[in-house]
């Protein structure tokens, strides 16, 4: 398999001098996470960082303008009884909605976010994943969310993968680029450390675990192994890469486990929605539950909320 070179600084690394990943020591790690207990003061912090790092997220089948305008309005409007809650960090469509989402967010500090690249299989060629990408940034996206092409991967065919996430990066122009690494079909906690050296050297600015349509999806696993992947990048390169987990984070208290590990392995510096996202819709109720309950004493029913 061969793909046309793009010019490009970035080089292929070299993925046989990659650590193995210590998987026993992982799970006590994310055991260790998860056994942290926050409360109070900490946890209100907590809840409405959470927030702010969300990237509400319809795509589906069925999604029309209306859908999009109603996700937009949730994203400006998320609960106006609670005062002073941040916004969320994007609304995330597909390329043919980010326009209909600019006009809704239009005046307003939310990023545009579109999944492109044959989302979410990612199997089309080079000029269409392209075409994709460049369709979602002139109609006003700032984020492109980008799926490797796994079969290329797993066949051992890095340098047509390394290759095709350098493309689509030039292909954004100044929008940033978040590469998905559908980690529920690398199969091993080492692919998944071995792609995500692979795509911060072919220059994204985010590693995202998964679309959303594949199970197993987000891990506490599967993200600190790509936590730690940025980390030693940072040390080599010293250029800060996000981290986007997505799919199966539908709660706070384990949103704030992730927090938790980001804090204790990347440090204060990645804990704002600049380098780290939650992409899961449907977290940002609950969040809005578990504040409402801090601001009033009591839980407010689900039917409060919108159904993203």
């Amino acid at each position: 398999m061969s793909l046309t070179a793009v010019s490009t600084t970035a080089r292929l690394p070299d993925l046989s001098r990659v650590p193995a990943v210590d998987e026993v020591g992982v799970n006590e790690r994310v055991a260790r996470f998860q056994s942290r207990s926050i409360k109070t003061t900490a946890k209100a912090e907590a809840l409405r960082m959470i927030l702010s790092m969300i990237d509400l997220t319809t795509l589906e089948g069925q999604d029309t303008p209306g859908k999009v305008r109603q996700l937009c309005q949730k994203a400006i409007h998320l609960h106006d009884s609670i005062p002073g809650l941040p916004h969320v960090a994007a609304v995330c469509v597909y390329p043919n909605m980010v326009a209909v989402a600019r006009e809704a967010l239009e005046g307003h500090d939310i990023n545009i976010a579109s999944v492109a690249t044959a989302f979410p299989s990612g199997m089309s060629s080079l000029e269409v994943k392209l075409d994709d990408t460049r369709m979602a940034v002139d109609a006003g996206a700032n984020e492109i969310d980008m799926v490797i092409s796994r079969g290329a991967f797993l066949a051992g065919e890095y340098a047509y993968v390394f290759d095709e996430i350098a493309a689509i990066k030039e292909a954004c122009g100044d929008a940033h680029l978040k590469v998905i690494l559908e980690t529920g079909e690398l199969g091993t906690l080492d692919r998944v450390r071995r792609a995500s050296v692979l795509a911060m050297h072919a220059g994204a600015d985010f590693i995202k675990t998964s679309t959303g349509k594949i199970q197993p999806a987000a891990t506490m696993q599967v993200t600190l192994v790509m936590l730690q992947a940025i980390r030693d990048y940072f040390y080599e390169t010293g250029r800060m890469v996000g981290m986007k987990p997505a799919g199966g984070i539908s709660t706070s208290k384990l949103a704030i486990h992730y927090l938790v590990m980001l804090r204790e392995t990347l440090g204060q510096a990645w804990m704002t929605p600049e380098w780290f996202r939650f992409g899961a819709s449907s977290l940002a109720n609950d969040v809005l539950m578990q504040i409402a309950r801090q601001a009033t004493g009591v839980y407010q029913s689900a039917d409060y909320f919108s159904k993203d």
